[in-house]
């Protein structure tokens, strides 16, 4: 997610087509308290209401990452209860019931990231400093680790995609020989084949959260920079990958956030440490990038914690 994250996807980020029904998803955290949640919360579209899932994740845990088959199921991976963990749940849409995926991640880690090809494949990746990338078949759910992984290994990273045509993963903390990195890898959803773009984040920063218009922009917003947390939101367009830096950030300067996306409408940051674990959820209407928070923010103040959206068809 980067942990509860990535946007049509998802810790979390992903994509999705502009909707009128729909709905985007927050799972698993850190209360301040230090105990980790099991909890989804759910905002529909368009009206941004909050409603708790009675089902949530099928274990306790932080640091997952997550991402979506819009208009099918979203998925949340990974993460840490105790010990890092491998397993996959699938929520199905609209229903919201709950499987857990005969085959989990490639192996046990926290702090990944997912971003999707929506009606596709969804990717997995980083966490635990790995280099990883996992990919889930949506016709059958079938794993394949891709033979080209991330530029460097890494985890507390976000991700965000554009439907179709590729996906990103940004930031994160490497193990060595730096700490945060601004690096933005971009996998090519015709051959998986990947890139590092030649611009990355317009700081280096971990903890931050990824979610996505696709055919347009996406975004990566929030995270802790060596200065601390920010409430920086970077926008890269999808036709040419340039970036620029909204005029208005988060409405508060946070780190560990998620993300997701109600694809051609908005875009949604929550939670996260500011410094104490935040409710709030700030929307970005991507008609002119502008900012608003919701009066039903989520249930409980959460962090390192994923985001997924059900924004119809891609």
């Amino acid at each position: 997610m980067a942990p509860l994250g990535a946007a049509k996807v998802g810790l979390f980020a992903a994509a999705g087509a502009g909707g009128d029904t729909g709905a985007g998803y927050f799972g698993g955290g850190q209360l301040s308290s230090g105990v980790k949640v099991s909890t989804v919360d759910k905002f529909a579209f368009p009206s941004d209401s909050r409603t708790t899932l009675g089902t949530g994740l099928s274990a306790i845990g932080k640091a997952q990452g997550a991402m979506a088959n819009s208009g099918t199921a979203g998925y949340f991976g990974g993460g840490r209860n105790g010990s890092t963990e491998d397993t996959v749940d699938k929520f199905a849409f609209p229903s919201d019931s709950r499987t857990t995926l005969g085959t989990g991640l490639s192996s046990d880690r926290e702090g990944v990231a997912g971003m999707a090809n929506s009606g596709t494949a969804g990717y997995f990746g980083g966490g635990s400093y790995e280099d990883t990338v996992d990919k889930f078949a949506f016709s059958d759910d079938s794993r394949t680790t891709l033979a080209t992984g991330l530029s460097t290994g890494r985890l507390f990273l976000g991700a965000m995609a554009n439907s179709g045509t590729a996906g990103y993963f940004g930031g994160g903390r490497e193990e060595n020989p730096t700490y945060r990195v601004d690096t933005v890898d971009k996998f090519d959803f015709s051959d998986d084949s990947s890139a590092t773009l030649g611009t990355g984040l317009s700081a280096a920063r971990r903890y931050l959260a990824g979610m996505a218009n696709s055919g347009t922009a996406g975004y990566f917003g929030g995270g802790n920079e060596s200065g601390g947390s920010v409430d920086t939101v970077d926008k890269f367009a999808f036709s040419d990958d340039s970036r620029t830096t909204l005029a208005t950030g988060l409405s508060a300067a946070k780190y560990e956030v998620a993300g997701m996306a109600d694809s051609g409408t908005a875009g949604y940051f929550a939670g996260g440490r500011d410094p104490y674990m935040s409710t709030a959820v700030d929307k970005f209407a991507f008609s002119d990038d502008s900012r608003t928070s919701l009066g039903t923010g989520l249930s409980a103040g959460v962090a390192l914690f994923a985001g997924m959206a059900n924004s119809g068809g891609l």
